[in-house]
């Protein structure tokens, strides 16, 4: 089976975790289905995800993969959590011209999801922005002793 991933067809078998649509909809509410695997986008300013302040990992709504670290997370104004770097080898790039403008796609490396783009208007250390769907991550506030 085949992804299509920023209008290039990514074959499935590329990632360790895979499912069929019916699986996939087993594991995902409506709205994370959409988003993760058929690349859409929630509203802004609609994610809880966006006001979270805790310390933690927010991980992919999929498979559970841990994405962002939260003291990577900055308030970017749009509506989006944001986020100026990922977490080592978290996720993948591909080139996304679906809107008739050349952006880049940001997705799990572990199973693919859709979880948003990445511009080039961050802040420091990276000056990138990852401007995610909240609604494709889960949050996992950091244990204290």
């Amino acid at each position: 089976m085949k992804r299509l991933f920023g209008g290039k067809d990514i074959p499935a078998e590329k990632f360790p975790v895979t499912h069929t649509d019916e699986e996939w909809r087993q594991r995902l509410t409506p709205g994370q289905f959409q988003v993760v695997r058929k690349h859409g986008t929630e509203r802004a300013g609609t994610s809880p995800s966006n006001a979270e302040k805790r310390a933690g990992i927010f991980a992919c709504a999929g498979c559970g993969k841990a994405l962002f670290a939260s003291d990577t997370k900055f308030e970017s104004g749009t509506g989006w959590p944001s986020f100026f770097q990922p977490l080592a080898g978290a996720v993948g790039t591909t080139e996304d011209r679906s809107l008739f403008v050349t952006r880049t796609e940001v997705h799990c490396v572990d199973c693919g999801g859709h979880l948003g783009h990445v511009f080039p208007d961050g802040p420091r250390p990276t000056g990138l922005r990852y401007c995610m769907n909240g609604i494709a991550m889960t949050f996992e506030p950091t244990q204290k002793p």
